[in-house]
């Protein structure tokens, strides 16, 4: 990496479309990379930087201030960073020959051409509207910046409204949504949430997603999945209800649209820029766009993935932040780190339980055509002797044949996000389960256990891999196999026991072997797959020919059962 004098004193102009995470840092580190820049930022929209990540929460009350919300004003650009950053101003088009951009003030509507010898394009993405019957009514909203935020508070404002917003629908579980249906409940309405896709966080596996969908039932949210919207009902210029096709029509003073977003990218396309086969603007290492003067971060982008090795939208913050650094330092200095795949590291919180994960799900996996097989888990945020620990759920995706850990998901109620984490990094250097289990992670009671559930995940694959305790998935088919079900009596009366299985507790497993089959291939079954890896080995060790534990236990395939 070059840094020169020449370098970091290069006279140019630098122009940036587009403000927030991706163009906003863009704009800072071009600056502290080359003082001698000329750095114009142009964005269409009030507010140039700003933390649309915690838009819910200030409309829920949980971020008191809405100033808190505002990262970076155009003053404070101007001030510290000597970077001209205008708001309300729209570009319209480019001009690669002659490096030149057409601006729209809209405020004033004067339209003026802009030189510029580097370009760094930050247009973002759009929230999807479907074309339905009253999508434009007055209460129905969606949520991409602090205008939606600012009109959904008014909307929810009894003093701007006709009447008070007692119930509400949320279209579509992803984060954002679930983020708002949270927030909705937390004001006191009662919501209901509509999703195509048949589980909430799609991104999830289907069993991990229904830990959450628990979650939200237990706090009286109406889950609709699996059922698209047809269409609003409307009564002058309000939705009152909202039709489903499936026919139902559901009552409500309120629509907030969390479908999806679409990226910007007609202003790329316009200018001849390559876009790639998801749709996003194609950009090398170096966030450069077929045009090499011009760059792109953010939502409009594609990523590399690091576990797929293909490039595809990831629409996050922590990529768009990190691709903006690097494409402003290489715009200012010609010089840069290169920007790193990525795998789609996410968290969430639903009320008291968060959702987090990252890399490939079994089923990305699936699509992808990527061999993969998983361990479910559950295990103490911390010591179970210690005050206070909670369940985590880890879910470890790995290759059957080398071991390479492929994804993980965690579902609990405290330290999910450690857990992800420290398999996040581990993955970015294309770690195996091997390595998992030989992590140096810290312990003390209050913080973890010995045994972190990292290590428990990667220990239940090891010894899957190795043979010495195979497991199941634990959806598999049980028909034509030998159960052992290991639980106590008392257990099996709360989750009904297999039809067929043979009842015998762990303890006491060893003198009622002759009953079992050895040559029968056999499945261990308990609550949570601890007893039954017990059950397995004891089984092995006794000569037994094929036997297996069904990965999660009960606990985890019921949840598909119900």
């Amino acid at each position: 990496m070059n840094n020169s004098k020449s370098a970091s004193t290069a006279k140019r102009t630098i122009v940036i479309v587009g403000g927030v995470a991706g163009g906003a840092s863009a704009a800072a580190r071009a600056r502290r990379c080359n003082e001698a820049a000329d750095i114009i930022m142009f964005e269409k929209d009030r507010y140039v930087s700003f933390a649309n990540c915690g838009l819910p929460y200030h409309i829920g009350g949980e971020i008191d201030e809405r100033d808190k919300l505002l990262v970076a004003t155009p003053e404070l650009f101007e001030k510290r960073f000597r970077i001209d950053a205008r708001t309300r101003h729209e570009v319209l088009s480019i001009d690669q020959e002659a490096k030149s951009v057409q601006v729209k003030n809209l405020e004033s509507g004067e339209e003026f051409a802009q030189d510029y010898d580097r370009l760094i394009l930050s247009p973002g993405a759009s929230p999807i509207i479907p074309p339905i019957e009253g999508s434009k009514a007055k209460n129905v909203f969606s949520l991409r910046n602090i205008e939606d935020m600012d009109r959904i508070n008014q909307g929810l404002s009894s003093e701007s409204s006709t009447r008070d917003v007692k119930q509400a629908v949320v279209v579509g579980a992803g984060f954002i949504g679930l983020e708002m249906v949270e927030q909705l409940h937390r004001l006191g309405i009662k919501v209901s949430l509509v999703e195509l896709a048949p589980q909430v966080l799609p991104p999830l596996d289907r069993e991990m997603a229904r830990l959450i969908e628990e979650e939200l039932e237990r706090h009286e949210i109406q889950l609709h999945l699996g059922d698209g919207i047809q269409g609003l009902k409307v009564e002058g210029d309000r939705a009152v209800g909202v039709t489903l096709d499936s026919g139902m029509t559901i009552d409500t003073d309120l629509v907030i649209m969390c479908i999806g977003v679409k990226p910007n990218t007609q202003l790329a396309k316009q200018a001849g820029l390559e876009i790639g086969e998801t749709g996003g603007i194609k950009i090398n290492e170096y966030l450069q766009t077929s045009d090499p003067n011009i760059y792109a971060v953010g939502d409009a982008v594609e990523y590399e993935h690091a576990i797929l090795e293909k490039s595809m939208r990831v629409a996050l913050a922590g990529p768009a932040n990190r691709a903006g650094r690097i494409a402003g330092e290489h715009a200012a200095t010609d010089q840069s780190p290169s920007m790193a795949a990525v795998m789609g590291t996410a968290i969430v919180r639903v009320f008291d339980l968060g959702a987090a994960l990252t890399g490939l799900s079994e089923k990305m996996a699936a699509k992808f055509n990527r061999r993969a097989k998983s361990v479910i888990v559950q295990a103490g945020h911390h010591s179970g002797y210690f005050p206070g620990a909670k369940t985590i759920t880890l879910k470890l995706i790995y290759e059957p044949e080398t071991g390479v850990v492929l994804g993980a998901q965690a579902i609990g109620a405290a330290g999910i996000d450690k857990r992800i984490d420290v398999i996040a990094t581990a993955m970015k250097f294309k770690a195996t389960v091997e390595d998992l289990t030989e992590l140096d992670l810290s312990y003390a009671p209050p913080y973890g256990s010995a045994k972190d559930p990292v290590h428990l995940a990667a220990f239940t694959a090891q010894n899957d891999l190795r043979g010495f305790a195979p497991i199941v998935a634990y959806d598999a088919d049980l028909a034509g196999k030998q159960i052992v079900d290991v639980r106590t009596l008392k257990e099996q009366e709360k989750l009904p026991p297999v039809p067929g299985a043979y009842q015998i507790e762990v303890d006491e497993l060893r003198e009622h072997l002759d009953e079992l089959d050895p040559e029968q291939p056999t499945v261990v079954i308990c609550h949570s797959a601890k007893r039954a890896h017990v059950g397995t080995r004891i089984l092995l060790g006794h000569g037994f020919k094929e036997v297996s534990n069904l990965t999660g236990g009960m606990s985890i395939r019921r949840l598909m059962e119900n």
